[in-house]
């Protein structure tokens, strides 16, 4: 005997208004990436706004996670993460920057680079604490801190080439300081830190409680044969810092959101006691598969001269355009100064330029939480050639 379904319509007219509720995050709307990428889908344009890739990765990479799959490793892994993953991770850390993390107590498999930075701060972020951030930065970074019930001080980085004002940093500590967030290669700028800048923040932090989160997603996306300066190669920061990186964006599967987190075993510690509770656990065959795949090194050993080769296209499309091209010494992000083509302030152009020129970009302000009045523009150059010359030839028109 059948029965007719429910009326969908009658049921929801019986249902009453749910509890008012305090919003933990007032403020916040769906992300900007989410906005451009909608409007760019909408236009037909080309998306050079969100950070991800348009290619696909090695087959060998989704071969080894389906073989895992056969092999029946589909059960929850250990919590902080595979041994073997956790092993590669130390070897490789070992290899390009000297270091040698104890693989069973001092690295961490993460379900993305954000969970990890937001397990960090609620590890050790109390309520009253402060945590500084270098403006612009990523959009999670401030979210991050509320939720774990500290206050975010924001201090500029130098406007125009948003290299580090040590002074500024100086001045924003206090006794509540309780962490710093840094990010090199950086997102948005395409900005790399030195190994000067690194010594003046250890010099800045040395004698200090203050801990640093390190976010080096974009670590081996680095230009024109500089050296990413892992926190992993200066002591004196190691033992204060947690250290993020991204299988997502070193090995093209940004939708995966599988990273890892390095850090001292004390901290370690403090961190897998919230990771067990909010997450658990990661992604078992996409584990066993990462860690076969990087017994081979040249697929990150690579990445620099591969990602320069696109950036290199890009910039060279545009140098005889309007825009004046900022440096990008690392990450896969071009920014430009459109101050020469338009007027309108940067969220005003990215919607013109997706609409009428067919090309979307995310404007720089969406990296400062007050804003910005900066006629600064970012694209990712992530992308396959093809996808770059039709942006090209579209921003050349202007």
């Amino acid at each position: 005997m059948s029965h007719p379904l429910p009326d969908s319509t009658a049921n929801a007219a019986s249902i009453p208004a749910s509890p008012k509720l305090v919003s933990r995050l007032p403020q916040i709307g769906s992300t900007i990436f989410s906005q451009m990428s909608a409007l760019a889908q909408a236009h037909g344009a080309v998306n050079l706004g969100q950070g991800f890739p348009d290619f696909a990765c090695d087959p060998a990479l989704p071969e080894a996670v389906h073989a895992a799959m056969l092999e029946q490793h589909n059960q929850y892994p250990p919590m902080p993460g595979v041994p073997m993953l956790r092993a590669a991770v130390a070897h490789k850390i070992r290899a390009l920057y000297g270091h040698s993390f104890d693989s069973e107590s001092e690295i961490t498999i993460t379900a993305g680079a954000t969970q990890a930075i937001l397990t960090a701060l609620l590890a050790v972020v109390h309520p009253g604490d402060e945590v500084v951030v270098l403006e612009p930065c990523y959009d999670s970074y401030l979210p991050n801190i509320e939720l774990a019930g500290g206050a975010a001080v924001r201090v500029p980085l130098t406007p125009g080439d948003f290299r580090p004002d040590f002074a500024r940093i100086a001045a924003a500590i206090t006794p509540r300081t309780r962490a710093l967030i840094i990010n090199t290669p950086h997102n948005p700028s395409a900005t790399v830190w030195s190994e000067a800048e690194m010594l003046a923040l250890s010099d800045l932090l040395r004698g200090t409680d203050i801990l640093l989160i390190s976010d080096e997603v974009y670590e081996h996306m680095v230009f024109d044969g500089a050296s990413h300066q892992s926190v992993a190669r200066f002591p004196d920061l190691l033992s204060r810092s947690f250290i993020v990186s991204s299988f997502g964006k070193t090995y093209h599967v940004t939708g995966w959101k599988i990273a890892y987190v390095a850090a001292p075993a004390a901290l370690m510690h403090e961190f897998r006691k919230v990771h067990q509770y909010n997450v658990f656990s990661v992604n078992t065959p996409m584990q066993f598969g990462l860690a076969r795949y990087m017994t081979d090194p040249e697929p990150y050993l690579a990445l620099p001269s591969f990602y320069q080769a696109k950036r290199d296209r890009f910039r060279a499309g545009l140098a005889n355009s309007r825009f004046k091209l900022l440096p990008s010494e690392g990450s896969y992000f071009q920014c430009v100064d459109y101050g020469d083509i338009s007027p309108l302030n940067d969220r005003e152009f990215c919607e013109w330029l997706t609409r009428e020129c067919g090309v979307a970009a995310i404007p720089m302000s969406a990296f400062y939480a007050q804003g910005s009045a900066l006629p600064i523009i970012r694209f990712c150059f992530a992308k396959r050639d093809q996808t770059l010359d039709s942006a090209i030839s579209r921003l050349r028109s202007l």
